[in-house]
């Protein structure tokens, strides 16, 4: 008789910060995720409404997304077990997130794109002000070794300052922390413009096309061309987008 076992994939496990103010990015980036993927995939939101019960982080002066400090709560929310993807919902995959999961390595705890990232900028989307410090963008992407990050409770979380979480001060030392290469997670904007086949995954870390004022940032058409593609069916996609959205009187 087959073994069932090895004929059956593992489920790539995918959470996703999510924001009320940019519902439409974890849509997209959710499709760009199933549209490339060879492999299965479950995706999970992060989302507040459906984590009150055990998460009341208080609010902090630099914090620009709902899901600034709930992503740590990826380890607990996969039951200690396994590994799990972490994303911001303000990127875009462009190439098969199982590539990305076979990186996993069991000496680290946590796996990253290890930027050096200062940014030029003084406010990010939304006027929020922008904040430099170590380590910064390194947790917008995670490779979680849940069962290795078993201090990461709910209690954890809540009472522990945001740029510490995001430090990786829990932790007991650095080399735990694994490298992921720069093309899954690259900051619109900041990082020198490649071409697409060197991309595997945009991160619009400064506001992407979703907001009026940056329809015109790097990578916008991309961003749209999923939209697009997520929207429409392939009879009506190539009418020019902006005019659908008037025809229908989406934008206004």
């Amino acid at each position: 008789m087959t073994n069932i076992k090895k004929t059956i994939h593992e489920n790539i496990q995918v959470y996703i910060g999510y924001d009320s103010n940019t519902a439409v990015a974890y849509h997209v980036l959710s499709h760009s995720i199933h549209a490339r993927a060879t492999q299965p995939v479950s995706i999970t939101p992060i989302k507040l409404s459906e984590i009150k019960k055990i998460y009341n982080h208080p609010c902090e002066i630099f914090q620009s997304t709902e899901y600034s400090f709930s992503r740590f709560l990826v380890p607990y929310l996969n039951s200690f077990r396994g590994w799990a993807l972490y994303m911001d919902c303000d990127m875009l995959v462009l190439k098969d997130i199982a590539k990305l999961w076979s990186l996993r390595d069991p000496r680290y705890a946590v796996m990253c794109t290890k930027h050096d990232h200062i940014p030029r900028e003084q406010k990010k989307a939304l006027g929020v002000p922008q904040k430099i410090y170590d380590k910064k963008n390194w947790s917008s992407l995670m490779l979680m070794n849940c069962a290795r990050c078993t201090v990461l409770t709910p209690n954890y979380v809540n009472n522990t300052k945001g740029l510490a979480l995001h430090q990786f001060d829990w932790l007991k030392s650095d080399k735990l922390i694994g490298s992921i290469p720069l093309k899954w997670n690259h900051l619109v904007d900041f990082q020198e413009i490649q071409p697409l086949n060197k991309i595997a995954n945009l991160h619009y870390t400064l506001g992407g096309p979703y907001f009026s004022d940056y329809t015109n940032c790097g990578y916008a058409t991309v961003w749209i061309n999923d939209l697009q593609n997520m929207i429409y069916s392939k009879q009506i996609k190539k009418q020019p987008f902006l005019k659908l959205f008037k025809k229908h009187n989406l934008n206004e």
